[in-house]
Formats: structure tokens, C-alpha cells, sequence
């Protein structure tokens, strides 16, 4: 298996710490708003890699975050609390919000078909691994406190930047051109580890108690602290958007490996942005589309996987509805070549079918190369070499990765009055008794049914 690994920039060799076990940490959603087909792509990529693991023997041990607490509008701590914000637009209290929107976000990963963490940890309940993470951030000297927080002091950390290339001077730099509100932060590339209930916080309805005083923890501290806990140090594979990289990523790095000694994270996977139609996604341009729209646009969530299947996952990919619906037309088109295929009646086999899962399998280990995997696919499907039955079991077979729900599709339930008469009519065309054949074709017709003659005088029933 070879992946892309965003810390060193390059194409490498993935071997698990732990063979056969890989731990692989996601970050999860900040449940405040609805879930969008932004983050459906980043879930849709983060399963297709862990179904790759698994197709690959691997056993993946998986961990996700909830963020119900402690994300501000601005990824460097500026701004409210998005939980604050979304609880007085909807007019609900801030444990309600979470809980739906947190409900929301599995309803959506459950139509998808992407399978669920092992462990979902939200930010709520483990605010005493926070706290103790950052004691011991403070007892080796990374912290300091200001009226509003305590920080951590990124200059303290001598390889800060290594995940986004950027050195510590061009990140404070750029950090320092943007507006932050504690004008007693050291450097503005700074970020807070707990923020205190005072200020612009007073009446913040998230709270509790910690060394520091009341309060409640910042975004990045979740999950470093969770991650530990459930998978310990180094983690094998760290996932999130292209987005995470320069702040939220890059603090993760710089806490977890200050405060426990050692590296965090071997493979950093990222995928990039989903552009609708073009442009940036924005409630503003009302581009901003749940599973619910895609639904009342007749796009089923497998489609929606589908399209997602034919752009790599390192590619800025593009929503149309045009796509999309080409997208529901070839995922319609494979469901009923599926169910043609179920339909057979008997066949005889002469080709064997390694070739094409040798393909699929070095497709998917090459940095997930699963619209290479798709094409092949469609290969498998057009082969008039293969017998029906060597067709499905690919088709089953690569749809591990796919997660297209493909074996799932119900077969067509032939009548045995309709079986006894394609039987009866295949004696007499063995027979070269065409017209009674005829007859019995006439038959089956009127009765809601066709029948198609195939070689070595096999047919096939359909409706």
C-alpha cells in the first residue's frame, strides 16, 4: 500500500506500526449546522481508505471526534463559539443543537453507506483528558496565561510549520496580518488551550471548572487528548480536509508532541476541496447542499457516492447537477446490469478473473487511485469473455472498496410457471422444434415476461 503523506510531501510505503492493526484518526464534525456535500466528499474519502485497509487485510482500529464545544467562527480563536452561534439562530439551547446536528451528521454517513467509527468520542465528555493534557503542556513550560486563556506558545516548539512547509516566521507573519482579539498573545500564530468564562465569554452556557478557572476548552486540544487516549502515540494514519493542514493540523503536531515526547502522527491524508459549480461553497451563493436537497432533486446518496468515486481524492473536485444526475444515471445503469446478471439461468465458465482483481488491487495501492479502479470496473462489466457469474463476483468483490451497496440489489423472482416454460421451450429448440418454441416464447410474453436465447443454449428471464 503506498499513500501520499502530507508531512513529508511524498508517495510512500504504508506499514502499520502494529501489523496488522492500523490506528486511523479522522476528524469529525463541529455539529452546529447542517452536514454538506463538502463534508460528505471528506467522509466519503476517509472511508474509501479505510475500506482499501480492510480489502487489503489490514485491521483498522478508527476514531472520530464530535466537536460539540470550543470551535470558534475563526480557526485562530477569533470569533464565537460556532455551538453559541448556531443555538441563537435556531432558538435552542446548546446541548439540543449538538444532539441534532450530531444525529444529522450520522443520518447523512449512514445513507452514504460509510461505515461507522469503531469509537465516535465527542469533546464534551472527555474534558478531563483535556485538562490533563494541558497540565502537562504547562508543567514543561509550553503554556503561559493571559486574562482571556491560557496559550500555547508556538515558539516553544522548534518544528512548528512542518506540516504546512511553512517556517515559524512566515506563519506568525501571516498570522499577525489577521485580526486576533488578545492583545496580550506573545505571537499571533499563538493558540488558545483553554479559554476562560470572563470577557467576551461571560455568559458562555459550556463550562467547567479546571486549574485555570471556569471555563471551557479550545478546538485543537480535543483531538490530540482523544486521539491519545483511544490510540495512543504514534497514530498511524491522521485524516481530515486540505483545509485542517495549516492550523489545526499544525497544532495538533505541536501539543501532542510537547506534551508526550515522541512523533504523533506517521501519515497525514488530506483530501481537497469540493467546488460547486466552480465556485467556493457558501450559503450566500446558495451552492450550500444536504442530503435532503440532493433528495428532492431525485439524487439518491449512492450517486452522490458514485460522482465522488470518479475524482482522486488529492483533485480539487467539482458539484454540478448535471454531474450529478450522470452520476444517477450510470449508478441506475449498474444496478440493472447487476440485476441482468442475477437473472442468468445457468452458464459455464472458461475464463479465469485474477487479471482484472490484480488490476483493481494495484489500482487502490497506488495512493488510492479508485477512479482508475472505477474504469476498471466498467471494464469488467463490457468483457463479453467473462461469464455472468464471473462478472457478479467481481462486481461484489470490488464494491468492498466501492461501497455502492451492489450486493444488495434483490434479484428479479422468476415464477417457476415461467421457469417451467423457458425450460420446456429450451427441449423443444434443442429439438429444432422452432414454432412450438415460438409458441412458448408468445407464451411467457403475455404472461409480463421476455426471454433471451444466449449461447450453449442457456436463456435469460426478464421482466
Amino acid at each position: 500500500m503506498y499513500l501520499f503523506n502530507t508531512l513529508t510531501k511524498k508517495i510512500e510505503k504504508f506499514t502499520p506500526l502494529n501489523p496488522p492493526t492500523v490506528t486511523f484518526y479522522t476528524c469529525g464534525p463541529t455539529v452546529y449546522d447542517y452536514t454538506h456535500i463538502g463534508h460528505m466528499r471528506t467522509y466519503i474519502n476517509n472511508d474509501l481508505l479505510k475500506r482499501t485497509l480492510t480489502y487489503l487485510d489490514f485491521k483498522v482500529n478508527h476514531v472520530m471526534n464530535i466537536t460539540d464545544v470550543g470551535h470558534l467562527t475563526g480557526d485562530d480563536d477569533t470569533g464565537e463559539d460556532k455551538l453559541e452561534k448556531g443555538a441563537k439562530k435556531a432558538k435552542k439551547t446548546v446541548w439540543e443543537i449538538a444532539a441534532f446536528f450530531t444525529d444529522y451528521f450520522f443520518k447523512t454517513i449512514d445513507a452514504l453507506n460509510i461505515i461507522r467509527p469503531k469509537t465516535v468520542c465527542a469533546a464534551t465528555k472527555h474534558i478531563n483528558e483535556m485538562i490533563e493534557m494541558i497540565k502537562k503542556l504547562e508543567q514543561k513550560g509550553f503554556t503561559y496565561k493571559t486574562k482571556d486563556a491560557v496559550y500555547f506558545d508556538v515558539s516553544k516548539f522548534k518544528n512548528y510549520g512542518q506540516l504546512s512547509g511553512q517556517s515559524l516566521d512566515a506563519k506568525i507573519k501571516k498570522a499577525r496580518e489577521e485580526v486576533y482579539i488578545d492583545p496580550e498573545k506573545k505571537h499571533p500564530a499563538d493558540f488558545a488551550l483553554w479559554f476562560f468564562r470572563k470577557g467576551r465569554f461571560t455568559n458562555h452556557t459550556m463550562h467547567w471548572n479546571s486549574p485555570w478557572g471556569d471555563g471551557f476548552p479550545g478546538w485543537h486540544i480535543e483531538c490530540s487528548a482523544m486521539s491519545t487516549k483511544y490510540l495512543g502515540q504514534p497514530i498511524d494514519i491522521h485524516a481530515g480536509g486540505i483545509d485542517h493542514i495549516p492550523v489545526h493540523h499544525e497544532n495538533e503536531i505541536a501539543q501532542s508532541e510537547a506534551a508526550n515526547g515522541k512523533p504523533f502522527v506517521r501519515f497525514w491524508f488530506h483530501n481537497n476541496f469540493l467546488m460547486v459549480d466552480g465556485q467556493k461553497m457558501s450559503k450566500s451563493l446558495g451552492n450550500f447542499y444536504t442530503i435532503d436537497d440532493l433528495k428532492k432533486n431525485n439524487i439518491e446518496p449512492l450517486a452522490i457516492r458514485y460522482l465522488f468515486l470518479q475524482t482522486h481524492y488529492q483533485q480539487i473536485a467539482n458539484f454540478t447537477w448535471q454531474a450529478a444526475q450522470s452520476a444517477q444515471n450510470s449508478y441506475n445503469n449498474l444496478k440493472k446490469i447487476v440485476l441482468d446478471l442475477l437473472s442468468y439461468n445457468s452458464y459455464k465458465s472458461y475464463k479465469s478473473y485474477k487479471s482484472y482483481k490484480s488490476a483493481f488491487v494495484k489500482s487502490i495501492s497506488d495512493n488510492l487511485q479508485i477512479p482508475n479502479a472505477l474504469v476498471l470496473l466498467w471494464q469488467v462489466v463490457k468483457d463479453q469473455t467473462l461469464a455472468p457469474q464471473e462478472k457478479l463476483s467481481l462486481i461484489f468483490n470490488f464494491d468492498q472498496v466501492f461501497g455502492l451497496k451492489l450486493n444488495r440489489i434483490q434479484p428479479l423472482t422468476i415464477p417457476q410457471e415461467i421457469i417451467n416454460l423457458a425450460e420446456e421451450r429450451k427441449k423443444y429448440r434443442l429439438k429444432k422444434n422452432f414454432k412450438k418454441a415460438d409458441e412458448l416464447r408468445k407464451k411467457i410474453e403475455d404472461l409480463g415476461y421476455s426471454i433471451k436465447d444466449l449461447t450453449n443454449n442457456d436463456y435469460q428471464i426478464s421482466q
